[in-house]
């Protein structure tokens, strides 16, 4: 299965600030399956959900989508 490389990056700094995706998930306003979808890639996110992610996290959208190009072999 093709992973989306953006819900890797987001799975990748969750991780690394030590929240569950259930905590993520109470932070960002949404439910855990839906972290869960997208971090796995069978969700697809709208740029909505995508900004209010990065806000819960702390991190700007454009380092995310920078560690998405890295992942996905962009020069």
């Amino acid at each position: 299965m093709l992973r989306w490389a953006a819900g890797d990056a987001l799975r990748e700094e969750r991780q690394r600030q030590g929240l569950s995706q259930k905590a993520f998930g109470f932070e960002a306003e949404v439910d855990r399956t839906y972290v869960s979808g997208v971090e796995r890639g069978v969700r697809n996110p709208t740029l909505a959900i995508m900004l209010k992610w990065c806000r819960a996290l702390g991190v700007r959208p454009s380092a995310i989508l920078r560690r998405a190009e890295e992942a996905a072999g962009w020069d």
